[in-house]
């Protein structure tokens, strides 16, 4: 990792539909094992992965078609300041967060338009995009306690210094940042959860499109997915890792258990041994 530096982890500052809690450790260990000049994410999300990284290279790119999330992380590394005097008098409450809900981000300031994306998220049942419902537990503090939260987003913006952050479409974010030397980490929505994220985001049809683009990678990728039928057809000729991670919705045991995905690896990869 010579050509690597050394980064903080940090945690994401909120929950999110998808997100990678469980499998994040074993990715960024594949992560760190494929030398690379530029990392690039398509579909960054709340940055579970992105995040956990201990090491990274000279450039590092982050994208999600999300105005919402990409927003977050620009307010995060450019005006920090403004934004937490912004949230610091912030309280959970249902009748703010059905207001907020209720309440269209076009109308917004991009400072007012992260607060709100923020403190939904935060207070969201289960880290819910669309439909959300207030996560209210009658056995835990409110979720929205900016002395335990100021914390997080003091890391998440001094880890997003000199991070490239986008908000483009996946297929044009590839092409533009597609070279030999590029790794790109993708977790795109999952079969049959497309509709999770907002509508025309990701379609049923865009596993076939993101395989092709895949097919004519310069660089190398990481592709992270539920293990179904349709996945393993779609994406038969690169190589494919079988794993197993938990989900829990709630505190009862029926709804816990173990889930499979895949790990999808190719294009140019060389190790950092190599």
């Amino acid at each position: 990792m010579e050509s690597m530096r050394n980064v903080p982890a940090a945690r994401p500052v909120a929950p999110y539909v998808g997100g990678k809690r469980n499998l994040a450790r074993r990715i960024v260990e594949r992560i760190e094992g494929i030398a690379h000049a530029t990392y690039a994410e398509p579909f960054v999300g709340m940055g579970g992965v992105f995040f956990q990284r201990r090491w990274a290279p000279r450039a590092e790119v982050i994208n999600d078609w999300s105005r919402e999330v990409a927003t977050l992380f620009r307010i995060l590394q450019r005006h920090y300041v403004p934004f937490m005097e912004m949230m610091r008098f912030q309280l959970t409450t249902r009748a703010e967060f059905e207001r907020l809900v209720a309440t269209s981000p076009d109308t917004l300031t991009d400072l007012e338009r992260a607060a709100r994306f923020l403190y939904l998220q935060r207070n969201a049942f289960g880290g819910k995009i669309s439909g959300r419902n207030f996560g209210v537990s009658a056995d835990r503090p409110g979720r929205f306690d900016i002395t335990k939260l100021g914390p997080l987003l003091e890391d998440m913006h001094t880890r997003l210094a000199g991070v490239t952050i986008e908000c483009l479409p996946y297929a044009e974010f590839i092409s533009r940042y597609d070279r030999p030397e590029t790794l790109f980490y993708l977790d795109p929505p999952y079969w049959g959860c497309e509709g999770d994220y907002g509508r025309d985001l990701f379609g049923r049809d865009d596993f076939e499109r993101l395989r092709d683009l895949l097919k004519a990678l310069q660089g190398s990728f990481i592709l992270s997915l539920n293990d179904v039928p349709e996945v393993r057809r779609i994406f038969a000729g690169f190589a494919i890792e079988a794993v197993e991670t938990s989900y829990s919705i709630g505190k009862d045991a029926g709804s816990r258990g173990r889930v499979g995905e895949v790990i999808i690896t190719g294009g140019g990869m060389k190790t950092t041994s190599e």
